[in-house]
């Protein structure tokens, strides 16, 4: 397994250089974050990206993300020229040795949270989500924006999108996500990149817009819609855990067997209602999923893919992007990387 952490680049306040110190770290997962969706993303820029990266002794393990366009998802006649530019982007990233794409078909708002520094008892904060204080109106007016997201904030242009994904439905966007996988998939696999999709987060539609991409049977459609080893799955611990609904080790388990587990975000969350959660430490005994056994389960797989901490709690009197912070995610990486020690011995024993 290639322990990772995510670098939003030259202006993250956690810099490349203190990464470096984190125990067991060897790659990065990053992305030209500057580049709209739906544009080739420029050659030079790729290279220097890995070029810095690289400087440090870091390998760049995972591209995450390379945004799709709303029209590919929305099914738009213009989403033949974004594909097209995403097939050149994947082109432009083997090149420069990128071999895992991350990306995601959450529509309109990408991941969500209704409270970016939610208070814990011990003093931390976090990312916390209750479906019932998601404000439609702050959201669609763009007064609510979270970080990172790819979206305009132009309200009356969100108003429409939103129209027009409650018009699409699921099977719309799954029409969507199959033209857009038939397309691309057949690419990666020609230039060897593995593509990796991003459960949606929380796993379950918001504001009437459909998500399908939450559940252990997404991803069997996925595969059969698309039948191509290029065409993978990043498991993320969180966002699937979010619903007590998934079975989180069978289907990692089921993933393994069938060679699409790609990318790994390991985080714990703890459900506190139905559609209510916060992000918690990554300790088992702090959340709702039991980290010691997914990680026993990758070492039963011999998983020898790239896997990163995600988001982690704000610390210390820590202050940054939320979610994004240093001190946790190291905390997090150095707590994955003894279940990984601890579960690969215990396999070598076995043996």
């Amino acid at each position: 397994m290639q322990l990772s952490f995510r670098w939003y680049g030259p202006d993250d306040p956690v810099t490349l250089a203190k990464i470096r110190q984190i125990p067991g770290c060897v790659g990065i997962v990053s992305a030209l974050y500057h580049v709209p969706p739906g544009e080739v993303w420029p050659e030079d820029e790729i290279r220097e990206l890995v070029r810095r990266v690289e400087s440090h002794g870091f390998r760049l393990t995972v591209i995450e993300s390379v945004p799709v366009h709303e029209d590919i998802k929305l099914g738009r006649p213009t989403r033949e020229k974004y594909i097209e530019a995403y097939q050149e982007t994947l082109r432009r990233l083997a090149r420069a040795g990128i071999d895992t794409v991350c990306y995601n078909f959450m529509p309109l708002f990408d991941w969500m949270r209704t409270s970016l520094a939610y208070p814990l008892p011990d003093g931390s904060n976090s990312l916390a989500y209750f479906h019932d204080e998601v404000d439609e109106e702050a959201l669609l007016s763009g007064r609510v924006k979270l970080p990172v997201w790819n979206i305009d904030e132009d309200g009356e242009k969100l108003r429409r999108l939103r129209d027009e994904y409650r018009e699409r439905g699921d099977e719309g966007l799954w029409d969507s996500l199959a033209y857009f996988l038939r397309a691309v998939a057949p690419v990666a696999e020609e230039v060897g990149i593995r593509l990796a999709i991003h459960p949606d987060d929380p796993p379950w539609p918001i504001l009437g817009i459909p998500r399908i991409i939450g559940r252990h049977a997404s991803f069997v459609r996925m595969f059969e819609i698309c039948d191509s080893p290029a065409n993978g799955v990043c498991f993320c611990s969180g966002s699937l855990g979010a619903s007590a609904e998934n079975d989180l080790p069978a289907i990692l388990r089921d993933l393994g067997a069938r060679n699409r587990l790609h990318f790994v975000h390991l985080r714990n969350v703890k459900r506190v209602g139905e559609k209510s959660f916060y992000e918690s430490g990554h300790l088992s005994r702090d959340g709702s999923v039991d980290m010691a056994e997914l990680v026993a389960i990758l070492a039963r797989l011999d998983y020898r893919g790239p896997a990163r901490p995600d988001h982690g709690r704000m610390i210390w009197g820590e202050t940054g992007i939320p979610g994004y912070g240093l001190y946790d995610r190291a905390l997090g990486l150095t707590y994955l990387n003894g279940l990984w020690e601890a579960s690969r011995a215990f396999v070598a024993d076995r043996v």
